[in-house]
């Protein structure tokens, strides 16, 4: 049985990954409806003000709403949820679409590849663990995440076939070589950092197989990573645990949300 400490620890790390046209395309985006899908990255946990959304911990400061406020689309579809896999957008998400949806956002994929068990292991293991686990989750993101991704993007296209499709990929976690004089080693930062390099390389990779865009969070984030020297868009440790490796307020603000907008207008 887990100590206190470390039970605390564990569920920091499950929660760490469960839980970027021209101005004038604006127009024709926010005449028709937006749903934004995916896992906590979409959904704006970390980032607070989660309103009665309950687990699914959407936010009022996640990019999604904070387009759908200043856009005014016809209709507005949060479905993004804390903890979300592939299974999870197909059960429960993709129902939001129509064939008058204009724009659909999602980040899925980190939850599927097991990098909250990943987490757990950095966490609480040797480097050399924690490489060998980032090193298996990288694996799966390469041999089995594309399948699930294809059953997702299908999805999106066949429900929504004239919507515009902004596909967010996730941000490095820490900057190397920064100014952390705690927490975990370089080894371990480097190697789940490698891991989001997987990801972005599988995730655009399909993205762009079904002319979907693709947002790379690693661009979106660079320079305001945990360790970074100035400000640092991404939380760390904190109370409450879920939202501990999550992008802050200011990361949605500042990093995703300018990111749709370079995209849509």
């Amino acid at each position: 049985m887990l100590s206190s400490r470390s039970s605390a620890v564990v569920a920091l790390a499950a929660a760490a990954l469960l839980g970027a046209a021209a101005p004038a395309a604006a127009a024709p985006t926010a005449a028709g409806g937006y749903a934004a899908l995916g896992d906590s990255y979409s959904s704006g946990t970390g980032a607070g003000s989660y309103g009665d959304s309950g687990g699914c911990k959407r936010s009022a400061n996640s990019y999604a709403q904070r387009w759908a406020d200043s856009h005014g689309p016809a209709s507005f579809s949060f479905v993004a949820c804390s903890g979300a896999v592939t299974a999870d957008v197909l059960a429960n998400q993709v129902s939001a679409l129509t064939a008058d949806t204009s724009l659909v956002t999602i980040s899925i994929g980190g939850n599927d590849a097991g990098f909250a068990d990943v987490m757990i292991d950095c966490n609480l293991g040797s480097d050399a663990t924690c490489v060998a686990g980032n090193q298996g989750a990288q694996s799966f993101a390469r041999t089995t995440l594309p399948g699930r991704l294809d059953g997702v993007y299908s999805q999106i296209a066949a429900r929504a076939p004239a919507a515009q499709v902004v596909v967010f990929g996730y941000p490095h976690i820490y900057q190397l070589n920064g100014s952390c004089g705690i927490g975990l080693s370089e080894t371990k930062r480097a190697a789940i950092n490698q891991s989001s390099d997987v990801l972005a390389e599988v995730i655009s990779a399909k993205a762009a197989a079904y002319g979907f865009t693709f947002v790379d969070g690693r661009t979106a984030f660079a320079g305001h990573e945990i360790c970074a020297s100035g400000d640092r868009w991404l939380n760390s440790v904190t109370v409450p645990v879920d939202e501990s490796y999550h992008p802050t307020a200011t990361g949605q603000g500042s990093g995703y949300y300018p990111a749709l907008t370079a995209v849509t207008g």
